[in-house]
């Protein structure tokens, strides 16, 4: 039997997970020791419970949110008075790595996002980006970035993940920009964390849910190679593109 849902009614539906971002939110990739590379925000999904909605997408700006992602779930919502328990924007990670970076911009989009969100949502949910971000490295502008970031959230009541720190062999990519498979279950450890210190019920660790396969060593030795490989085409890119620049 289907329960009919009045206008009256939606203000006391939750529909789960809201997300809104980039690739790093999208998610998708290669597997990692039989891992599928899902989103940090699904993993959040699944370890409480709850349906999940995403409308982020792979190289999304801050102002790709404002100006597509936002208008799509309007577009797109199928209970317009309805709230999500959570909703999460992790967003900065292609604005700050861009040439015409332009924190003041950034910041009044990303105040846009989370108020739409707060407005919404019992919960909001945002993450700052690691400092050892990208090859060439982002630099000092990731402080920057971080630093308004958590400014944000702290005038509009989100919660933070603090992914500062965040990088390592089997986390993060050759770019230093993606996360793995398992990288993606770290951030949403960290979430998790967060949110269930907040209050919510988490119901199982990612962690639990993932299943890895026990890779051989032949297998390691290929992993090992394939990511020195994909690491020093990083780095060459990297410094053609530092040399292409002309000195100031």
């Amino acid at each position: 039997m289907h329960r009919h849902v009045t206008l009256a009614g939606l203000s006391d539906i939750r529909l789960g997970v809201l997300a809104f971002g980039d690739s790093i939110t999208n998610g998708g990739g290669e597997l990692q020791w039989g891992v599928a590379l899902q989103s940090w925000a699904l993993w959040v999904a699944r370890a409480t419970g709850l349906a999940f909605t995403n409308y982020a997408v792979d190289g999304a700006s801050v102002q790709d949110v404002v100006g597509e992602q936002v208008p799509a779930f309007e577009l797109r919502r199928a209970y317009p008075g309805a709230r999500y328990d959570i909703g999460t924007v992790y967003i900065g990670v292609n604005d700050v790595r861009a040439p015409d970076w332009d924190g003041a911009a950034f910041a009044a989009d990303f105040e846009r996002v989370l108020a739409f969100l707060s407005e919404r949502c019992e919960r909001t949910l945002t993450l700052t980006a690691p400092l050892d971000l990208g090859r060439p490295r982002a630099g000092t502008k990731v402080r920057e970035l971080d630093a308004i970031i958590e400014q944000a959230a702290l005038r509009r009541g989100a919660l933070l993940v603090d992914l500062r720190d965040f990088g390592a062999r089997n986390l993060v990519m050759a770019d230093h920009v993606h996360p793995t498979a398992f990288g993606q279950i770290a951030i949403a450890e960290r979430a998790l964390g967060v949110l269930e210190r907040d209050g919510l019920r988490v119901a199982a660790r990612p962690s639990q849910l993932a299943s890895p396969k026990r890779p051989s060593a032949r297998q390691r030795l290929l992993g090992d190679l394939t990511y020195v490989y994909r690491r020093a085409k990083v780095g060459l890119r990297g410094w053609r593109a530092q040399a292409s620049v002309p000195p100031p």
